[in-house]
């Protein structure tokens, strides 16, 4: 309730609000040219349902990722009890829950909830067939792993996962299958991912109009791995069984568990690393990891399992439950924002100060994709690259601004400060904090604004909004 139901109602974030104009839209809308992966997602079936249903605002079209991380939950829990220990499962979840990553997939209208729904009991139903041999648990296998790439074109790396852990078991006498069934069931797959395969190879050519972060350098790798992490709690697990005498059995885990562990851990961040770094077009971003995280928490648990004696499971469990509940539930808040962005209010704040007049505000685009030649100053607001603007009207004549400013943008801005803005009573500046900061700066230093002032009007976690207007004691001058 306190982790992931109590966000639900807060403001859309950018990527949530394209989730919005997808669903409104559809991927054929010509905007969307400009940000082609964007709509290649079978995710868009659920928020779409959810408009049907319950319209379409902010808790309706989280639902289903509450939901689809739910039963992540389970199955992350079903997979510790297999792989390292049954009592284990209740440590797993509210590990799981301790990490704010994972908590924020269950309340995002974006792709990665689902993936990772997927991807769990992708794995659940492959080591269940590996064990029993079952036909139903490979056919499903096979139904789940087919899926996972149509949820998102990012999540390709654990397909070495999948084959990494079958064919280390088959190869090691750690399963009755054989090669044969493995590789027509891998067949199947690639047949059923053959077209996300064929897509992601058309849109790499233009990988580099979408990278939103700087190549990865290998701190930032250690730092997504959280190493330091991992070794602090094998830390503290040994100095707590020292010091409080704890004499646990062994826990036995084989060595594909521990494959399988270390790999749902590893693989994606250093495939992403690898690819961004051979590429030069980065993929390194911390949300496309997220299905790597119940990896890390199972790792997590492998490091103290060893120390746990045999009746201090549940006790452990509640313990750090209850410590998730009180540290990490940010009582600070009494409805937690579901991100540091909140262009409801902001939305809210300048349509109450344009009232209703036809007030310039200057708009820059929060995609990167905004930018020439798919922008230009005539570029509709109602398109893609500001699907904020429809979602949470604002008031006011809105002058859309690109990404990031260049010549050709200033030269723009220069005439538009020289022939608008500057006959005008007042006007504003409305964005992401670093657009609004340039142009804020940029503005105030234009001579023709001299006798202006700006202040500002609010700020709303990463969204900003500048006002400038002549100060009341100065005379407006005639602009030659």
């Amino acid at each position: 309730m306190r982790l992931w139901l109590m966000p639900l109602p807060s403001s859309f974030w950018v990527d949530e609000l394209g989730t919005v104009f997808v669903v409104r839209h559809g991927a054929s809308e010509p905007s969307l040219r400009a940000a082609p992966q964007v709509a290649d997602s079978i995710y868009y079936v659920l928020p779409t349902l959810a408009g049907k249903l319950a319209g379409t605002n902010e808790i309706s079209y989280r639902l289903f990722s509450v939901l689809a991380m739910g039963g992540a939950l389970f199955a992350i829990a079903r997979l510790a009890a297999r792989l390292i220990d049954p009592r284990a499962a209740w440590l797993a979840v509210f590990g799981c829950l301790a990490s704010r990553s994972f908590n924020y997939e269950a309340a995002d209208a974006r792709p990665y909830a689902l993936g990772s729904l997927v991807l769990t009991w992708a794995i659940l139903l492959l080591v269940r067939w590996l064990d029993s041999g079952r036909v139903r648990d490979a056919l499903l296998f096979a139904a789940a792993a087919s899926l996972l790439w149509w949820v998102h074109l990012i999540f390709w790396p654990f397909y070495l996962l999948f084959f990494l852990y079958a064919g280390f078991r088959i190869g090691t006498a750690q399963t009755s299958i054989g090669w044969l069934p493995l590789v027509a069931l891998f067949s199947a797959i690639a047949i059923a991912t053959a077209p996300v395969a064929f897509r992601a190879l058309s849109l790499l050519h233009q990988a580099g109009e979408h990278v939103v972060v700087a190549p990865p350098h290998f701190n930032d790798l250690t730092v997504e791995l959280k190493l330091g992490l991992m070794t602090g709690i094998f830390t503290v697990g040994s100095l707590a069984a020292g010091y409080f005498g704890w004499r646990s059995p062994q826990i036995s885990l084989s060595s594909a568990s521990m494959l399988l562990i270390g790999g749902w851990w590893l693989i994606d961040p250093l495939a992403l690393f690898g690819f961004s770094r051979i590429t030069g077009n980065s993929v390194f971003v911390a949300r496309y990891m997220y299905l790597a995280l119940p990896g890390m928490t199972l790792a997590a648990l492998v490091l103290v399992a060893r120390f746990i004696p045999a009746g201090h499971w549940r006790s452990l469990a509640l313990g750090l439950g209850a410590a998730v509940f009180l540290f990490g539930g940010h009582w600070n808040h009494f409805r937690l924002p579901h991100h540091n962005s909140d262009w409801k209010a902001a939305a809210t704040a300048l349509r109450e100060w344009t009232r209703g007049e036809e007030i310039p505000v200057i708009c820059p685009s929060p995609f990167i994709e905004a930018r020439s030649p798919v922008w230009s100053p005539d570029y509709p607001v109602s398109g893609f690259l500001y699907s904020h603007l429809s979602f949470y009207p604002m008031g006011g004549r809105v002058y859309p601004f690109p990404f990031e400013s260049s010549r050709e943008v200033e030269a723009y801005a220069r005439t538009l400060s020289l022939e608008r803005l500057s006959r005008s009573p007042r006007f504003a500046i409305y964005g992401g904090d670093r657009s609004v900061r340039f142009w804020r700066q940029w503005f105030a230093a234009r001579p023709e604004l001299d006798d202006w002032e700006n202040r500002m009007l609010g700020v709303y976690g990463d969204v900003n909004i500048v006002v400038f207007e002549p100060r009341l004691e100065a005379q407006r001058k005639p602009v030659e």
